[in-house]
């Protein structure tokens, strides 16, 4: 197996670039996903999966919650990717010059967003450097002005079409969450939902 060849390829299980929102104790955030899909085939069971590495401040924060936002952006929002998904949340508040409004699960919801779903976790799956984060779908938007207009950002249109200036910063933070997941990835441990009765 040829591991970089097998990278590129896998790069065609394509997700949206979607944009993850959380709140824990009156503090919110935001971050940039690439590995959110439909997890339903129900229409009356609406259900998605992301991975959230642990490294992302977000991910306690859903953790610790069981709630966050997904959204879907719009191919015209590289500045929103740009302020969510090339910094840390502990560095600086990423949500505080980006209009928003608490959603009704008290969780931030972008006002400009192709749509947006807000989700309560129903189930986690441990893969060591990450964790898979099932959400109930409880609550569905558009943005405020779009409509479920324009066409939603692929993570191939993103890389595709970038700032030229931002793509030695993108490889470089790439590469950095490449060296965390190799080195954890293999660490994965056996996680009981707090919501899920634990097995007999």
């Amino acid at each position: 197996m040829r591991p970089d060849e097998t990278y590129q390829l896998l790069r065609n299980l394509t997700s949206p670039i979607v944009a993850i929102t959380c709140e824990r104790a009156g503090k919110g955030n935001g971050m940039i996903s690439d590995s959110a899909v439909r997890a339903s085939i129900v229409p009356t069971i609406p259900r998605v999966s992301v991975y959230i590495h642990k490294f992302n401040f977000s991910h306690d924060l859903i953790f610790d919650t069981g709630r966050f936002v997904m959204h879907l952006l719009r191919t015209d929002q590289f500045e929103l990717v740009h302020r969510l998904g090339f910094t840390s949340g502990r560095e600086r508040d990423k949500l505080g010059a980006v209009p928003h409004h608490p959603g009704t699960l008290g969780v931030p919801v972008l006002d400009e967003c192709y749509a947006h779903f807000e989700c309560r976790v129903a189930n986690v799956m441990d893969t060591g450097s990450s964790t898979c984060f099932l959400g109930d779908v409880v609550e569905v938007g558009h943005g405020a002005s779009s409509g479920a207009t324009g066409t939603v950002m692929t993570a191939a249109y993103f890389r595709e079409n970038m700032p030229p200036q931002w793509r030695a910063e993108y490889e470089a933070l790439l590469a950095a969450a490449q060296r965390f997941a190799a080195e954890r990835s293999r660490h994965i441990k056996p996680v009981i939902w707090r919501d899920l009765p634990a097995p007999k």
